[in-house]
């Protein structure tokens, strides 16, 4: 089984915090997001990994950096890691076609700007198998729509008239994943684009036409990562489940004085807490000093100083100084506010 997972975008919702870093590696619950998503994904299957491929952006953002991260995640999986790029933002297939070398046998597809929690079987009748989310609003969203069978037979984005309440969450399998590059070749061949942009919607719908079946997967959890307000709240969410798992999320090494944690948090390694109570879902990285504060439902990187703050749903980035009176405050990486 391989995972290509394409993160090429600057994930320009999520500003300032994905100025200096790509939204993939923004932490939550105190793991990049794609750490989770691979991870998860990896335990999910219940198989061996032999190789994830991340098709990045241009080198001068994706750097050195993130590359040895992401071979270091792959090798905590036993698989190998093969590094693409999108130089061009040009859509999903165009993206997936970056990773063309390697797409044959079976494969899951994900797009690092999502989360799920879910235990599910491939359905070994499905040439591949779309994973979606029953939602409120489905107008907001790409939906499937199903035969009698429960094989999806169409999607669509955001449809005007109800389809489906089944939105797409950008978790895909396929038994064979050459079927996929194939489908995608003619696309770019002759040239399809919706919204100037190769999108995988049409090699699907291009194997459906040629007979595929598709199944959905569904999800218990489906957190988003796109802007800072559901970024903080899927942070909440995932300590929760966290929590209830049974996960030491509290570093031994937290110097606690006249403080109070309430969980559930993460708190990293070397993080000062001195009059000071966090808590609930609150994440605070690594090195952090927090003083004369009271944090809840945010979530903090690392190296940051915060000073007389009353924080809820807040998100601090990176070597941050913080002294002030803001609440719901949203503050970029090396940032200094007093």
């Amino acid at each position: 089984m391989k995972i290509i997972v394409p993160m090429a975008g600057r994930g320009s919702r999520l500003r300032p915090h994905t100025l200096t870093v790509p939204k993939p590696l923004i932490p939550v619950a105190g793991k990049s997001i794609v750490h989770r998503l691979v991870e998860d994904i990896a335990k999910i299957l219940k198989e061996p990994i032999e190789e994830v491929a991340f098709i990045l952006g241009d080198e001068a953002f994706f750097g050195d950096d993130l590359v040895t991260s992401l071979e270091e995640l792959a090798g905590s999986l036993g698989a190998k890691a093969s590094i693409y790029r999108q130089d061009l933002p040009l859509g999903t297939g165009h993206a997936i076609m970056c990773a063309k070398e390697s797409l044959s046998g079976p494969a899951v597809i994900a797009y690092a700007d999502t989360l799920i929690r879910a235990d599910f079987e491939l359905d070994p009748e499905a040439d591949a198998v779309i994973w979606v989310k029953q939602v409120e609003q489905p107008e907001a969203f790409g939906v499937v729509k199903l035969n009698s069978n429960n094989e999806i037979v169409e999607l669509v984005e955001k449809p005007k008239v109800f389809v489906s309440d089944l939105a797409v969450i950008g978790i895909y399998y396929f038994k064979e994943v050459g079927d996929l590059k194939k489908e995608l070749q003619g696309v770019l061949d002759n040239n399809i684009q919706n919204g100037g942009e190769y999108q995988i919607n049409d090699g699907i719908k291009a194997m459906m036409a040629n007979g595929k079946v598709f199944k959905t997967g569904s999800v218990d959890e489906w957190m988003d990562c796109g802007n800072k307000d559901v970024t903080v709240e899927t942070n909440s969410r995932m300590l929760g489940f966290l929590h209830n798992d049974g996960e030491h999320l509290v570093d031994y090494d937290v110097k606690l004085e006249n403080s109070t944690i309430i969980p559930p948090c993460y708190i990293g390694e070397n993080v000062v807490l001195k009059n000071t109570t966090v808590g609930p879902n609150v994440s605070i990285g690594k090195g952090c000093h927090v003083i004369d504060s009271s944090i809840k439902n945010s979530l903090v990187q690392t190296y940051s100083q915060i000073k007389n703050a009353n924080l809820d749903n807040a998100m601090i980035g990176n070597h941050v100084v913080f002294d002030g009176k803001f609440t719901s405050i949203s503050i970029g990486d090396y940032s200094v506010l007093e």
